[in-house]
């Protein structure tokens, strides 16, 4: 059984920064994919950024330069550093895993950008 358990999120204001974490539980394949998606009130859960199994990173074109994504394949963990953060990056963020075939969620975690 795998299971996602999110940390972290918040309140922040804007260009400030934010760290989101997610622990992985059971057999995992260090070739799956960990990734991060957020969705905003009224919009579709999109891809923010995602790290391959043993492959570099891809995000999202809206947060280059700005958001970066780690993974450690040892504790089967992953995070996401947030970095200048804007009011657009208000969302629920959540963690996710693909493995086997199969999606696996976090909880979610919301972050919310506002002076």
């Amino acid at each position: 059984q795998v299971q996602l358990v999110q940390s972290g999120g918040g309140l922040v204001e804007p260009g400030g920064s934010l760290r989101l974490s997610c622990a992985a539980s059971g057999s995992i394949s260090g070739f799956s994919v960990m990734g991060w998606y957020r969705q905003a009130p009224g919009k579709q859960r999109a891809l923010v950024a995602n790290i391959p199994g043993f492959g570099r990173p891809n995000y999202a074109d809206s947060v280059k330069g700005r958001f970066t994504v780690s993974r450690d394949y040892a504790r089967n963990t992953e995070s996401l550093e947030m970095n200048s953060l804007k009011p657009e990056d208000t969302a629920d963020y959540y963690c996710n895993l693909k493995h086997r075939g199969n999606d696996y969620w976090g909880q979610g975690t919301q972050v919310t950008v506002s002076s």
